[in-house]
């Protein structure tokens, strides 16, 4: 089987949407990271070989103190 793919949609600290694509980016597992206008801040793409591959990938992403909330999408 090919690698998982997830999306994770984040709300971020205020002005902090740049700092925390570039702090993310740095996350193995974290493939790209963009941020966007709307509901959302920022948008990251994961990819992991397994499920538990991208939950290490999430856990590690949520633990920046500039992200208010996070929504994971896991690609079909």
């Amino acid at each position: 089987m090919g690698n998982l793919k997830a999306y994770v949609l984040l709300i971020t600290s205020i002005g902090k949407e740049l700092d925390v694509v570039n702090d993310l980016k740095k996350i193995e597992g974290v493939k790209d990271g963009t941020p966007v206008y709307g509901e959302y801040d920022v948008v990251i793409e994961i990819e992991g070989k397994s499920l538990d591959d991208v939950n290490r990938t999430i856990s590690q992403i949520r633990r920046n103190p500039n992200i208010i909330r996070t929504v994971t999408l896991i690609s079909m």
